[in-house]
């Protein structure tokens, strides 16, 4: 493979959406007065087209398709319990999205913490959902970054001289800063177009060409099935034994439920038009996962083809795996494909944890009468704030601390499901009895996680019989009883409700406008 005509190709792709980027500009609103509403959800303007492009683009993160086939090389069967993770958001989102965009848009909610603080009356419920969901988001933006890495370390890049790659890295965040600062959710949403043409045309061309020079799909699989019987590695198979089950369904539904409580996926689902555009999007949302099920597939060929990852580093079997059987071009095209995959979710989430910031703390608690105009300077001081701390996080910290962090954050965020899904279809649920609820969750969550050395599968159950299941749905069971026996008991005993629960609003509020089908961002 020719380094040089990678690095033109994966330079041309970059460029394509730097140009990308600044075009966002033609959609910036010049007639209305600066608000947090228009740059963080592009004036809930997007069509279904658009919306499809960036939540597809936001949910399925550059991370993803490296990680996913990362754990197939290195595990086998049990990486894809991802591809029914993501089946099951769709109906999930069906549900959920729409019910919430209608109360937010009604009542001018921006965030999903505001609709907690007029739901449940609370300003310390909403401050926790807030937190709870930067603090999941942010190792989150930092894994993108990684996923970059682990891109230009196989596409070329001298892996000796490390200043090279993170220099890179630096470069490509700083033009998303840029363009996010300035547009805001507009940026990432012209950038998803470009990348759900380059990630679907690039997988398609990946597997086409590895399948054929592997001898098809039978051959890869046997021969897959081969190499993983020689290494012995315990627990990696093409097929799930039967105690590996209990693992695989609840990780694919504990997985799913957390995905729709993330901040950046609420926050571009807020952008649609509509609830109809929203149904629109989650019924074609499943060709993403047919995607995603493809790079899982290209894992298992990394297998076959004997690609030889360094240790603790099976996230690059794919790139490694495309840098030696593609032509130098479009090896370099498809190296571009995912590191464009990295910077549309990590423009999305660098905004969702602005604005969390900006309405639900900043706001709230240190300067109330806020201006509009300030809100948003606030915001895009946040979102930069964000990238550069994500970039510090991932040089300051081992790549596998970032990972256990994100893996943590996904057992933290499945603890605000109760205020936020639950609050959508009734209120009986209580302040307190919920307050109480998170904070068992995340410490039985975390402690568990932790002893199990990081591991998101615990086991559970009197010994000799144990069973290995999801933390976080572990701990979100735990969250629900507790929320709903302490419910019971204090409205037994008479406590009332938080002091705005009469109140569906946290400000004025607003007449729901006609869905325009707009398909501009």
């Amino acid at each position: 493979m020719t380094e040089g005509a990678v690095a033109a190709a994966f330079l041309a792709v970059i460029g394509a959406v730097s140009l990308l980027a600044a075009w966002a500009r033609r959609f910036h609103v010049r007639d209305t007065l600066p608000s947090l509403e228009g740059w963080a959800l592009a004036d809930r303007s997007l069509g279904t087209g658009w919306t499809w492009l960036l939540l597809g683009g936001t949910v399925f993160t550059a991370y993803t398709f490296t990680a996913v086939p990362g754990l197939a090389y290195g595990n086998g069967a049990p990486a894809f319990f991802a591809v029914p993770y993501t089946v099951i958001v769709c109906p999930l989102a069906f549900v959920l999205l729409p019910r919430l965009w209608s109360v937010a848009r009604e009542h001018g909610y921006i965030t999903v913490a505001d609709f907690v603080h007029g739901r449940y009356g609370s300003r310390l419920l909403a401050l926790v959902v807030a937190l709870t969901g930067i603090l999941a988001t942010m190792p989150y933006l930092a894994l993108q970054l990684l996923g970059i890495r682990a891109v230009l370390n196989a596409g070329g890049m001298d892996t000796s001289d490390a200043f090279a790659v993170d220099l890179a890295m630096v470069v490509l965040f700083a033009g998303l800063a840029v363009a996010t600062y300035r547009y805001g959710l507009r940026a990432p949403t012209v950038i998803s177009a470009f990348k759900g043409v380059a990630v679907f045309a690039s997988v398609l061309a990946m597997v086409w060409l590895v399948l054929d020079g592997l001898g098809g799909p039978g051959a890869v699989f046997s021969r897959a099935a081969d190499r993983l019987a020689e290494q012995g590695s315990p627990g990696a198979s093409l097929l799930l034994a039967p105690d590996q089950q209990p693992a695989f369904a609840t990780l694919a539904l504990g997985s799913a439920l957390a995905l729709l409580m993330y901040p950046h996926v609420l926050t571009a689902g807020f952008a649609a038009a509509g609830p109809t555009t929203l149904r629109r999007v989650c019924v074609a949302l499943p060709a993403w996962t047919a995607v995603l099920a493809l790079f899982g597939l290209l894992g298992v060929a990394a297998i076959a083809a004997g690609v030889r990852t360094p240790a603790g580093n099976a996230e690059s079997a794919v790139p490694m795996l495309v840098g030696g059987m593609m032509p130098a071009p479009l090896a370099g095209l498809v190296f571009g494909a995912i590191t464009v995959g990295a910077l549309v979710p990590a423009a999305v989430m660098s905004v969702a944890a602005a604005t969390s910031f900006v309405r639900n703390v900043y706001v709230e608690y240190v300067h109330p009468t806020a201006t509009p105009k300030r809100q948003v300077r606030i915001a895009q001081a946040v979102s930069l704030t964000a990238k550069v701390g994500a970039i510090a996080f991932v040089f300051g910290l081992r790549d596998q601390a970032a990972i256990n962090l994100q893996l943590l954050g996904g057992v933290w965020i499945l603890q605000i499901f109760p205020a936020v899904a639950i609050g959508l279809y009734t209120r009986w649920l209580h302040d307190r009895a919920l307050l109480v609820g998170w904070a068992l969750g995340m410490g039985f969550g975390t402690v568990m996680v932790v002893r199990e050395g990081f591991s998101p599968v615990i086991p559970l159950g009197p010994s000799g019989h144990t069973v290995e299941i999801y933390a976080g749905l572990a701990a979100l069971i735990l969250n629900l009883v507790v929320a709903a026996a302490g419910t019971a008991l204090l409205r037994w005993r008479g406590v009332p409700q938080g002091p705005d629960a009469t109140s569906l609003s946290t400000g004025p509020s607003v007449r729901p406008r006609p869905e325009t089908g707009t398909t501009s961002p």
